[in-house]
């Protein structure tokens, strides 16, 4: 039996319909799923390159700042003598006014690291008590803050006092370590030896 030039066109017609939708199914939905989760995956990849060269900046920069290049304060004069400069240096930077400074010298150890706690109190515009702030935390100087009080001296909030507690970190001189002289043992084994 003989199919019509429209039958043959019909029946190749559906063949191609159901051709594409066959092709679809299996062979374009799976390419272009595939192509989704290639694209997913390659965001990822790009995130984490560039959270790894985030990673190495930081590592540069950190190891730029070597140890060495951190303050070392060998007495209670010498920090209390940096620190307060420092404070002042950074408060005329910041355009803030520093009413108060004041050392506590903390007793301790008679060896070893040693600490004295610096009370400043001062007045100033947020940006000048920011800037301060960021000075005191990212200093060479072995100093931490360990209480920070703010408030605002004007109803609009631009002017701002502070009172801070910034604990300095120093080496205490070992009193027996330093070496004893012997000029006087000899002079007295000189004494002796004359007298004999």
């Amino acid at each position: 039996m003989g199919l019509s030039k429209r039958e043959r066109i019909i029946v190749l017609v559906t063949l191609l319909a159901v051709g594409a939708l066959v092709a679809d199914k299996f062979v374009l939905g799976p390419i272009m799923n595939g192509l989704g989760e290639l694209k997913a995956e390659r965001q990822k990849v790009l995130a984490q390159v560039t959270k790894a060269k985030g990673l190495l900046q930081q590592k540069q920069l950190l190891n730029q700042k070597k140890p060495s290049s951190f303050v070392s304060l060998r007495s209670d004069m010498e920090a209390e003598s940096q620190v307060a400069k420092a404070l002042d240096q950074w408060a005329a930077d910041a355009r803030l006014t520093l009413t108060s400074v004041k050392p506590d010298r903390m007793t301790g150890g008679e060896k070893g690291l040693k600490e004295i706690l610096f009370v400043v109190a001062g007045k100033g515009s947020l940006d000048g008590v920011a800037w301060f702030l960021y000075q005191v935390e990212t200093s060479e100087l072995p100093i931490k803050v360990k209480h920070m009080q703010l408030g605002s001296t004007s109803a609009a909030g631009d002017n701002m006092s502070l009172e801070l507690r910034i604990s300095a970190l120093y080496v205490a001189a070992d009193d027996k370590s330093s070496p004893k002289q012997p000029q006087p043992k000899q002079s007295e084994k000189t004494n002796e030896e004359q007298l004999l």
